[in-house]
């Protein structure tokens, strides 16, 4: 019995191994696929980001933006406003680059969870990268191309320009781009009239302009 016993334990630690080296190899694969797929995906967007900039060049995108007739600058924009917003939307705006890795991280934990593209992490710049350049469609290269809008942005612009930016070409529902618009549509007055309570009601409305908006919540 000891002598089978001693050719069994050796036998078994031969097949252990095997399927050691087996889970390592699949392991190894999974790991360079998924590198594999993580460069083509970049590469992709990397295009879609010169395509779009190279036919709509970012110092004419944003010169469009300031030559509307309702173009609101920051100094015209409520603080309480401002701060609703950041709070919102990206409260770290101030000091990352443009892009957080904090807040896609937490996205991509999220996604994983719901095995879908439910959370994207974007930043105000990317939000703005997004309204200049990007369609609206939930898809990974769409994404890596506003990164680099977004890098790109960061580097033309003060904060404070592109948080300007952005308010005046965010979506508020009804037909209202901009918070000029959505004051006047929602409440009939001028940005700087609106109230605190107002104020938050257009920051909700932002995440989802066509059931969270004023109009939309007063009817329900």
């Amino acid at each position: 019995m000891q002598a089978t016993t001693s050719i069994a334990r050796p036998g078994l630690r031969r097949a252990l191994r095997a399927l050691g080296r087996l889970l390592a190899g699949v392991l190894a694969l999974a790991v360079l696929a998924a590198g594999a797929g993580a460069a083509v995906l970049i590469d992709a967007g990397r295009d879609m980001y010169r395509q779009a900039l190279a036919a709509d060049p970012p110092e004419a995108a944003i010169a469009r933006v300031r030559q509307r007739e309702d173009f609101l600058p920051l100094d015209e924009t409520p603080a309480a406003f401002r701060q609703m917003l950041l709070s919102s939307e990206d409260h770290r705006f101030y000091t990352h680059g443009g892009v957080d890795p904090l807040a896609i991280l937490r996205a991509a934990a999220e996604n994983l969870r719901q095995g879908r593209l439910a959370q994207g992490g974007s930043t105000i710049t990317q939000q703005l990268a997004k309204n200049l350049w990007f369609s609206f469609e939930k898809r990974f290269t769409r994404k890596i191309a506003e990164v680099f809008a977004a890098w790109r942005l960061e580097s033309l612009l003060t904060k404070d320009e592109i948080l300007e930016l952005y308010i005046n070409v965010v979506w508020f529902g009804e037909g209202c781009t901009g918070l000029r618009a959505a004051a006047e549509h929602y409440y009939g007055c001028a940005p700087m009239a609106l109230t605190p309570a107002q104020c938050q009601a257009l920051v909700d409305t932002l995440k989802s302009p066509a059931t969270r908006n004023p109009h939309a919540l007063a009817a329900e």
